[in-house]
């Protein structure tokens, strides 16, 4: 990573070359693959399948018994605690850019969680809030062009594809929250399914694998 000059992962290299694997068609045509990676769903589609989604992931972290938050995830030295709340800091550095028109910076994407967000019902609070944030966004944007590009850290992509990749990125994440759950000895009030995942670029696989 150092030797490429990558300050974050995921990443794909070749050689002396590399791509952020942030955005799967820069992965595609980096490795000349012929494959076709436009969105499957629109945005519209988008927007409504992810109310769902994070109405889902709410409920989760409503779930998660707080004497565990500070276990570290498998294969990853990342808190519990720090999970949740990325999961719902990736729509929010969406949002920020969104309604300033600044870059989506790293910073903003992994940042942790602050000091009052302790618990699982703080952590939810804050799901909640995001939920409601998106929800106004996408009525004061429902319409709008989303082929134009947006800036990001790791290069330019289409306002559609961020979106996408918004969707996607934070739904990992809460499907991890469920597996989550699992290792607590908890059951998973209605998590996602594959109809709520479908047409999102997420394999089977929950983890990492080490």
């Amino acid at each position: 990573m150092q030797r490429l000059g990558a300050r974050s992962v995921p990443v794909v290299a070749r050689g002396d070359n590399f791509v952020f694997a942030q955005i799967i068609k820069d992965v595609v045509e980096f490795l000349e693959l012929d494959d076709d990676t436009a969105p499957k769903l629109s945005p519209l589609e988008l927007a409504e399948r992810y109310d769902g989604i994070l109405e889902t992931a709410i409920r989760l972290t409503r779930q998660m018994p707080d004497d565990r938050l500070g276990d570290e995830l498998p294969n990853r030295p990342r808190s519990w605690r720090v999970l949740m709340h990325h999961a719902f800091q990736v729509p929010t550095s969406f949002l920020n850019m969104e309604e300033t028109g600044d870059m989506l910076t790293y910073e903003d994407l992994v940042a942790p969680p602050p000091e009052t967000l302790k618990t699982g019902a703080d952590i939810a609070g804050f799901g909640e809030a995001v939920r409601v944030r998106f929800r106004n966004w996408w009525k004061s944007v429902e319409g709008q062009d989303f082929s134009g590009d947006v800036p990001t850290y790791f290069g330019g992509t289409s306002r559609h594809e961020m979106l996408e990749r918004t969707v996607w990125h934070s739904t990992q994440h809460f499907r991890q929250i469920a597996s989550l759950l699992d290792q607590a000895g908890i059951i998973p009030d209605r998590p996602l399914t594959q109809h709520d995942i479908r047409d999102l670029p997420l394999t089977e696989k929950v983890w990492d694998e080490a």
